[in-house]
């Protein structure tokens, strides 16, 4: 049975469907970044860690894996010796470079500059929240 909601019919129109369920899904944290990399070339997992400061293992191989669940993402065995895996985007991922390149031009014109990349991004420990 499913869930009743909270809210009116009427609040559920404010917000077009389509930008939801894309935000729900690249709005995540590192799913942006990920497509971004993918969208010049298949890469193998240590070189999306690399190519992604901060990522650790474990929240690359989830958002790979919900990239995936979403059909943008392919997972492909390359045979071996050694075995690896390598990642390349679907027809569908591949066709969000247009709209990556407009958001990219859009962050140029109207965010401020961010501070130069460190090459580590450490979450705020509970000493510097106090």
């Amino acid at each position: 049975m499913a869930a009743e909601q909270n809210h009116d019919s009427a609040a559920c129109k404010q917000v077009d469907d389509g930008i939801t369920r894309v935000f729900q899904l690249l709005g995540k944290r590192w799913s942006g970044p990920i497509v971004a990399v993918l969208v010049n070339h298949p890469a193998h997992f240590a070189d999306l860690r690399r190519a992604i400061p901060g990522i650790s293992e474990r929240m690359l191989s989830d958002r790979l894996a919900e990239l995936g669940a979403a059909g943008l993402v392919l997972r492909e065995v390359d045979e071996g010796p050694p075995l690896r895996v390598s990642y390349r985007l679907t027809e569908a991922g591949a066709a969000l470079e247009p709209a990556l390149q407009e958001l990219a031009q859009w962050a140029k014109d109207h965010l401020p500059d961010a501070p130069p990349c460190t090459g580590i991004e450490r979450e705020p420990s509970a000493r510097t929240l106090a």
